[in-house]
C-alpha cells in the first residue's frame, strides 16, 4: 500500500509554481532501526551493490560510513560480491553489520595477510600479481577451493566438469555469518540478480516474493568458468554480471513509482584512460564490460521519468470527453505513476599499480585499502548531503550526484 507521501499523484502543488522549487510534503519519521529522518522525496533508502570480486571491500567501507550517518537501507539489491555484502548487511542486526562484514573480509584475505617488502608502485604491483596468482592456484579461504582432479579431467556432464573451483566453502561461510531468518523477516527488502542459463534471462530473487537461502546468493556469485552453476528450483544459474553487473536498472524499472534515495556503489568505472599495453587492454576491457552502462541507465531512467511526468500533466489538461479514450487510458496506466529518485553514485577508482587481476587479488593489505577508500569516499560524499536532501526542482524526477568526481 503506497502512502500519500510516496505517490506523486497525491502530492500537494508547490507553494509558488513560478519559483522552480518543489514544496516538501512532510518527512519520513525516524524509524526504530535508527534511520535518520529524511524528506519525502527520499522516503525510501536503497543500496545498490555491483559485482566485482575482491574489490567488494570498497562496498563494506561505503556501508560503514552510511551507518555512521544513519542512512539505514530499506532495500538492498546486489549482484555477485554485491549480493554477498548485501546479505551480510540485511542478514544481521544493525549493531553487528559492520562487524560481520569485517569478519567475512578478514576471513577471505587470510591467505595473503603479509605486506610488500619494498615501497613503491612497481614493488606493490609485483606483490599484487603474486597475491592474485595465489588466489588462482590455491583458492581463497572461506570462499572457493581448486577442484582435484581439475575440471578437464572430470566426467562430462558432472558438476565438477563445469568449473575450476568448488564453492562449497562459501555456503559454509554464508550459513555461519548470516541470520537467514532475519534476512527473510522483511525488515529490509533484499534481492539478488542471477542469469538463468537455459533461458538466457536475468532473474532477481526477492525476499518480498520468496524465501532467500544461501543458494540464491551463491547463484548470483557463480561467475563462469571459475564457479559452477547453482541450481535453484530446478533451474541453473550463473553470476548476474553475465547479463548486467549493475542492479540499478532493475530497481528503476520495478520501483519507478517510489520516492527513493539510492546509493549506487560501483566497483568498475566506465570512464578511464586509453590502454598503454596488453595488461591495460585486459583491464580496460573488464572495466567497460562490468561497469554495465551505468551512465546510460541513469540517463534512460531520467528521460523515462520526464516522459511520465509530461504524460501526467497532459492528461490533466485534457477535456473530460477525451479522458475515457482507450488510448489515453493506456498511456495513463503506463506513464502516470512516477517517483522522485535521487541517485548518489560511489564508484571505486583503481590505483596506478592495479591491473586486470584486481578483482581476484585477495591480499589483506589490498582489502584494507579498498575498505578505507569506500569509507573515505562516502564520508566525503555525505559532507554534501544537502544537495540530495534539498527538494528537487519542477520536472526533475531523477537526479544523479557523483560528489567524488565533481569535487576532484
Amino acid at each position: 500500500m503506497k502512502s500519500a507521501a510516496n505517490n506523486p499523484r497525491r502530492r500537494k502543488a508547490p507553494a509558488d509554481p513560478g519559483s522552480g522549487k518543489t514544496s516538501a510534503v512532510g518527512s519520513a519519521s525516524k524509524s526504530p532501526k535508527g534511520q535518520k529522518s529524511l524528506p519525502a522525496h527520499c522516503a525510501q533508502v536503497a543500496l545498490v551493490l555491483q559485482g566485482g570480486g575482491a574489490l567488494g571491500a570498497y562496498q563494506a567501507g561505503v556501508y560503514e560510513a552510511l551507518a555512521e550517518r544513519g542512512y539505514a537501507p530499506d532495500w538492498i539489491t546486489g549482484i555477485s560480491i554485491g549480493a554477498i555484502n548485501g546479505a551480510l548487511i540485511a542478514g544481521n542486526p544493525h549493531e553487528r553489520r559492520v562487524e560481520r562484514l569485517r569478519e567475512f573480509w578478514e576471513l577471505i584475505t587470510n591467505g595473503m595477510a603479509g605486506k610488500p617488502m619494498l615501497e613503491g608502485d612497481f614493488a606493490r604491483g609485483i606483490f599484487n600479481e603474486w597475491s592474485a596468482l595465489a588466489s588462482v592456484t590455491s583458492g581463497v579461504e572461506g570462499f572457493y577451493s581448486p577442484r582435484m582432479p581439475p575440471a578437464w579431467l572430470q566426467p562430462w556432464g558432472t558438476q565438477s566438469a563445469l568449473s575450476f573451483y568448488d564453492i562449497a566453502p562459501l555456503r559454509t561461510t554464508l550459513e555461519r555469518l548470516i541470520d537467514f531468518e532475519l534476512l527473510n523477516s522483511k525488515d529490509v527488502r533484499f534481492s539478488v540478480g542471477a542469469a538463468n542459463i537455459r533461458k538466457g534471462n536475468s532473474v532477481y530473487f526477492d525476499s518480498r516474493k520468496r524465501r532467500i537461502g544461501p543458494e540464491h546468493i551463491m547463484a548470483s556469485a557463480a561467475l563462469p568458468p571459475g564457479f559452477p552453476p547453482v541450481e535453484v528450483d530446478g533451474e541453473h544459474y550463473w553470476d548476474g554480471g553475465v547479463l548486467s553487473n549493475t542492479p540499478l536498472e532493475h530497481l528503476l524499472d520495478v520501483h519507478r513509482n517510489e520516492n527513493m534515495l539510492v546509493f549506487q556503489v560501483d566497483l568498475f568505472s566506465a570512464q578511464g584512460n586509453p590502454p598503454r599495453n596488453l595488461l591495460d587492454v585486459y583491464e580496460r576491457h573488464k572495466d567497460i564490460l562490468y561497469s554495465s552502462r551505468t551512465r546510460k541507465n541513469t540517463n534512460a531512467a531520467r528521460d523515462a521519468q520526464k516522459l511520465r511526468q509530461a504524460a501526467d500533466r497532459l492528461y490533466r489538461k485534457l477535456p473530460s470527453k477525451f479522458k475515457d479514450d482507450p488510448d489515453v487510458a493506456y498511456i495513463r496506466e503506463v506513464c502516470a505513476d512516477f517517483g522522485l529518485i535521487s541517485i548518489v553514485q560511489l564508484i571505486y577508482r583503481d590505483k596506478y599499480y592495479e591491473t586486470q587481476a584486481k578483482d581476484y587479488e585477495f591480499s589483506r593489505v589490498s582489502m584494507q585499502e579498498h575498505w578505507q577508500s569506500g569509507l573515505n569516499d562516502t564520508r566525503r560524499t555525505l559532507n554534501h548531503e544537502d544537495q540530495w536532501l534539498a527538494p528537487p526542482r519542477d520536472l526533475e524526477a531523477v537526479r544523479t550526484f557523483d560528489i567524488t568526481r565533481d569535487f576532484d
